[in-house]
């Protein structure tokens, strides 16, 4: 089968970035306990990396409390460090297999750390879509090189692909902007 650039496969991807941007932001919740907030936590179980979501039942009783229900007893351990861990500033009470999670008040300190972690989320997204670009040139650079493109087509789909890069990674940009905006609104 011989390579072929694709053009709306590159969107997909960066697309794809973007998107998996929005839902780790949408963990980033200021106040309110929503279970989205536990989104971005993997834990490592049963020799994989699986979200809380796969192994117990999560839900908010209060405005300012989550509970995670850990179906298996052996993973109430391992749920409750990987919550810790998470850079959250969450810190989860064993009660059985029952995790209480008490959503910390929102001070200065608290919001700060959220605008860091959102800001390298948005890193993280800018460096998958700069990855995505790298594959493509790479790839243009081969045809060109096994004579399937010219020399000015591949510098024309480079310049698109460039083009393509730097709308995603404003886009990036400015949702990152949005949400570090609603994390600092008192």
């Amino acid at each position: 089968m011989s390579e072929t650039y694709n053009k709306d496969e590159m969107i997909r991807r960066m697309k794809g970035v973007v998107t998996g941007l929005k839902g780790e932001f949408a963990g980033l919740r200021t106040g309110r306990a929503s279970p989205a907030l536990l989104d971005p936590v993997t834990v490592d179980a049963y020799g994989n990396q699986m979200h809380i979501s796969q192994l117990g039942t999560i839900s908010t009783p209060e405005p300012r409390l989550l509970t995670v229900q850990v179906w298996d007893r052996s993973m109430v351990k391992t749920v409750d460090k990987a919550i810790r861990d998470a850079g959250l500033g969450l810190n989860p009470q064993a009660d059985g297999q029952l995790l209480r999670i008490p959503i910390p008040e929102l001070n200065e300190e608290r919001r700060k750390e959220l605008v860091k972690l959102a800001h390298k989320y948005a890193e993280q997204g800018r460096v998958a879509v700069r990855n995505v670009r790298r594959d493509g040139m790479e790839l243009l650079k081969k045809l060109e090189k096994d004579h399937k493109i010219g020399q000015d087509e591949h510098h024309k789909l480079g310049d698109d692909l460039q083009k393509l890069t730097d709308g995603h990674i404003k886009d990036i940009d400015h949702l990152l902007q949005g949400k570090e905006q609603e994390i600092m609104q008192v």
